[in-house]
């Protein structure tokens, strides 16, 4: 009885050691199969985003102090992450500081005004333009004084200190308005400050003369601390851009063209909705409401292709920093454009 006992002991532990064993190699077989079927979903994924003119898993936008309604509506985000494509946001506290960020590899894509890819480019960056900014009327950007200056008119900046961002937009915005009165930029002293860092001290009347832009501007208007001397109405600039690196341009044409198509279609809302793009924009900026309305009324929020027109506007900006020796060299714009066949392969339709 006992020896019939410990014999089928024996084959009750055998038996289940056989079944377990039998249970873990199947488990295993079925982990492997998981394991290599995920690898070869993952590869074909890769290969097919990779044909389709995607070939990043990271998208880092730069933007601005001022506020991006693009990284705040998360348009990119809803869209680009069901195809595996994740979005970074970096802020910059100016176009200059941007365009050096991208040029130091660490960002994808950004929105300047016309001066910086000037700049960029005379230090040998290897940046594009991908798609341009409608230009603003003019009324967000401003040189101006305390309310208490004596100085009444434009000419009178002569001799006198006067801040803005070298190589920002502000830096052709003075160079414009000069020559209309028929001074140069030797003719004053510049102080290069990012407007971020120069509105308070403005605001406290210490700074003579400033050139900026909104939304500075706007809440030195809104604290009665600011008189103009002149707006940037009728200023001739081509308006901004986003600029890519020009590896990433190349290689994620189809990531482009969605990215823009988002953009275009959320800036399109943005200036048809003032009100509701200002309520969107305020607990992000921590602008007061009506400041942020202010702000969001006096920009266009949508873009523009790149086409013939835009090239020749953007030529005759670099034309003009030389001729007044702002650059160094001569540039030729084209050389950090796209060709026509990739412009079209980024450019939606709802920019046709």
């Amino acid at each position: 009885m006992n020896k019939l006992f410990n014999t089928r002991r024996r084959f009750i532990k055998f038996g289940t050691a056989g079944l377990l064993g039998l249970s873990t190699s199947l488990a295993l077989s079925s982990c492997n199969d998981n394991t290599q079927q995920a690898e070869l979903t993952t590869a074909t994924t890769a290969a097919s985003t990779s044909a389709s003119g995607i070939n990043t898993n990271v998208l880092r936008m730069g933007y601005q102090q001022a506020g991006d309604l693009i990284r705040v509506s998360g348009v990119l985000e809803k869209r680009l992450e069901p195809l595996g494509i994740q979005v970074q946001w970096l802020q910059f506290a100016q176009g200059p500081q941007l365009r050096e960020g991208m040029n130091v590899g660490q960002v994808d894509l950004g929105s300047v005004g016309e001066t910086p890819p000037i700049f960029a480019q005379i230090a040998g960056a290897e940046i594009v333009y991908v798609v341009g900014r409608r230009p603003p009327e003019g009324e967000g950007s401003a040189i101006a004084v305390p309310p208490e200056s004596s100085l009444r008119e434009l000419t009178e900046i002569k001799g006198q200190r006067v801040n803005f961002q070298r190589g920002s937009a502000s830096h052709y915005f003075i160079l414009r308005a000069l020559e209309e009165v028929g001074l140069k930029i030797d003719d004053i002293q510049v102080v290069s400050m990012p407007s971020i860092e120069a509105r308070d001290a403005f605001i406290q009347g210490q700074i003579p003369v400033i050139v900026f832009g909104d939304p500075h501007f706007a809440i030195a208007q809104k604290q009665n601390r600011v008189r103009i001397l002149r707006n940037g109405s009728g200023i001739d600039s081509p308006g901004g851009y986003y600029i890519a690196g020009r590896k990433f341009a190349t290689e994620n044409p189809e990531l482009l063209r969605i990215v823009i198509e988002e953009m275009q279609t959320i800036g399109k809302w943005a200036d048809e909705h003032p009100e509701e793009t200002a309520r969107l924009l305020a607990p992000e900026t921590k602008l007061d409401l009506d400041i942020q309305e202010t702000v969001v009324r006096r920009r266009s929020h949508q873009l523009a292709a790149i086409d013939v027109s835009r090239i020749r506007e953007q030529q005759r900006v670099a034309d003009y920093f030389h001729t007044n020796g702002v650059i160094p060299k001569k540039i030729d714009v084209q050389e950090t454009m796209l060709t026509p066949e990739q412009y079209a392969a980024i450019t939606p339709s709802i920019l046709s």
